[in-house]
């Protein structure tokens, strides 16, 4: 009988898994990824092989189930699908592990307890992370489950980059910038040298444009600068989020507009950024078949929120050898890269447009100083490793006392 992990990074909306097969040598292959939408309305669930065939689903009858029916499903159709193999161990995506969590770590009690006093850092992230945690305690209470967190990656931050201007007693008590999109980072990280040799100990940005977005600066595979910082809420412009805003300005709309810390959480991290500016959507996709002025002001301003933080990175990194995009923006959308690489020919930056518009892996032009790249990510693969590792260590520690 084989053993197999599960994956689960589960948000709001949606609910994603994998499962990886552990082979004889401790390798882990991918073998199925599923992915459960609309869970604030009426869940489908989806689950395809390793091919992208669709191999078993599911619609619910009637709007908002329980969460526990939910995942109750999800385990129960993934064990039918591994058939005699077992589940190993559980790894999920937990967005914020605070100042003191800066690698995998197998859940306990006590360290859910620590992550749950985390929630006001990641208000919008955190309970959906936890919440699927103590459900499978419930139902596999002997299933080891490990914590991977999207804020590690970014603890090689010098302390400079942490820093707020802020009196330093707000420092101690975790008012710092932390930085997100780890695991994504970190699988770039780690690949960057099967896509290009030279670029592995090099200076390079890493631009992770999705639905969230954030950037990356990589000096020889570690992170030195990041533009998330204390919430997810920093940075660039994304889908609803506004990125980096004047904090004069929120203290304007609290005063002016009465509106209370609620009202602009939700203004900030919900109705802002790419939806807010074009009043249409927050979607890049719809944005970019409008003929809108203001769906075409929107983009301008991702894309100038992108370029004027790759020069601040730049500037940190002393020079640019490298520019990796991933993540759905990044991989997919070539008119955003386009227009991106556009603007950052002054560091003798070129890319070929045919590669471009096909996505090549490598889409620079042999004589750019900056070697371009498109690299998909993969944050499932990260859990997954971090989970057979964390697990593997626990056994081997038991297996001598």
């Amino acid at each position: 009988m084989g053993k197999a992990i599960l994956t689960i990074n589960a948000g709001s909306s949606s609910l994603k898994f994998s499962i990886y097969r552990i082979d004889d040598c401790s390798a882990l292959s991918l073998n199925f990824e599923g992915i459960v939408s609309s869970i604030d309305k009426i869940p489908v669930l989806q689950i395809k092989d390793a091919t992208g065939k669709q191999v078993d689903g599911q619609t619910w009858d009637r709007e908002c189930p329980e969460f526990s029916e939910i995942l109750s499903s999800v385990l129960g159709r993934s064990e039918t699908l591994l058939g005699p193999d077992a589940l190993f161990a559980v790894g999920h995506r937990v967005v914020h592990g605070g100042p003191n969590h800066t690698g995998p770590e197998l859940i306990t009690p006590e360290l859910l307890d620590t992550l749950t006093r985390l929630t006001p850092l990641a208000p919008l992230h955190e309970p959906h992370n936890l919440h699927p945690i103590h459900l499978l305690a419930a139902l596999r209470p002997n299933l080891p489950q490990v914590a991977c967190f999207d804020t590690a990656f970014h603890h090689s931050l010098p302390a400079v980059a942490t820093r707020f201007g802020l009196p330093r007693t707000y420092e101690a008590d975790g008012l710092r910038r932390y930085g997100f999109h780890g695991l994504s980072y970190e699988y770039i990280a780690e690949t960057l040298g099967a896509a290009s040799a030279g670029l592995t100990n090099s200076r390079v940005i890493v631009a992770h444009l999705g639905s969230g977005a954030s950037l990356c600066a990589l000096k020889a595979s570690r992170s030195i600068e990041t533009t998330m910082g204390f919430t997810a809420l920093d940075g660039l412009l994304m889908s609803t989020r506004c990125g980096s805003i004047d904090p004069g300005a929120i203290l304007f709309l609290a005063e002016t507009e009465r509106m209370t810390t609620a009202q602009l959480s939700e203004l900030l991290y919900t109705k802002s950024g790419l939806l807010g500016v074009s009043g249409l959507s927050g979607d890049l996709r719809v944005l970019l078949e409008s003929k809108d002025p203001h769906a075409h002001d929107a983009i301008e301003l991702f894309v100038y929120r992108i370029v004027k933080e790759i020069g601040a990175l730049t500037a940190v990194l002393g020079g640019l050898d490298g520019l990796v995009f991933t993540a759905g923006i990044g991989e997919h959308a070539f008119q955003i890269r386009q227009m991106v690489c556009d603007q950052l020919k002054w560091l003798g930056l070129e890319i070929d447009t045919q590669d471009n518009q096909r996505h090549a892996t490598t889409i620079s032009t042999p004589d750019s100083r900056v070697k371009v790249l498109v690299i998909p990510t993969n944050e499932e693969l990260v859990i997954a490793q971090h989970t057979f590792r964390a697990v593997a260590e626990k056994c081997s520690e038991l297996a001598k006392e």
